[in-house]
């Protein structure tokens, strides 16, 4: 199940819209608000987080070519979770790897 949990606004530093956010109901057990705040912050500014160098450059690439954005980071327990935006940029969901 996906719940929606903002709607941020745009800031000067967001390299792209995020849309809506949504996050997962494992993601919001599993990562803290502040934790998942953080991310998404990291991701709107292009910081793809843990990511393979291929991976950040495919990001770079689908910034220009208008694709789908995925970002990974860890929580203080470290738990990986990604955070990705759609295509056509109308929505960002926050999950884990299992919810894949």
């Amino acid at each position: 199940m996906i719940e929606q949990t903002a709607n941020r606004p745009a800031r000067s530093t967001d390299r792209f819209p995020l849309g809506s956010v949504y996050a997962t109901r494992q993601a919001i057990e599993e990562v803290t608000a502040g934790e998942m705040l953080d991310a998404i912050e990291c991701h709107a500014r292009g910081d793809w987080g843990l990511v393979c160098s291929e991976d950040w450059q495919a990001n770079e690439d689908a910034l220009r070519d208008d694709l789908r954005l995925l970002s990974a980071y860890r929580t203080s327990n470290g738990a990986k979770f990604w955070i990705i935006t759609e295509a056509d940029r109308s929505s960002t969901t926050v999950l884990m790897p299992d919810d894949y």
